[in-house]
């Protein structure tokens, strides 16, 4: 195998970047454990989950119409 030289400057860049994407996976992989308990609240009866038409006639009460 061969050894390859990358400079320093261009190291870092990289370096930050991957830890950018690796904070994202993470907060992405936490809004999914939070929609899956969110949906098993709902599904077991500890929330009553809301419909489309119910966030309609909620936003149309405070003057906001959806397209």
């Amino acid at each position: 195998m061969e050894t390859i030289n990358v400079e320093k400057t261009d190291f870092n860049k990289v370096l930050t970047t991957v830890e950018i994407l690796i904070s994202d996976m993470e907060q992405m992989l936490h809004q999914n454990e939070i929609v899956r308990e969110r949906i098993e609240d709902i599904e077991t009866g500890k929330i009553i989950g809301k419909t489309p038409k119910d966030y309609d006639e909620y936003l149309r009460k405070r003057g906001i119409v959806s397209c």
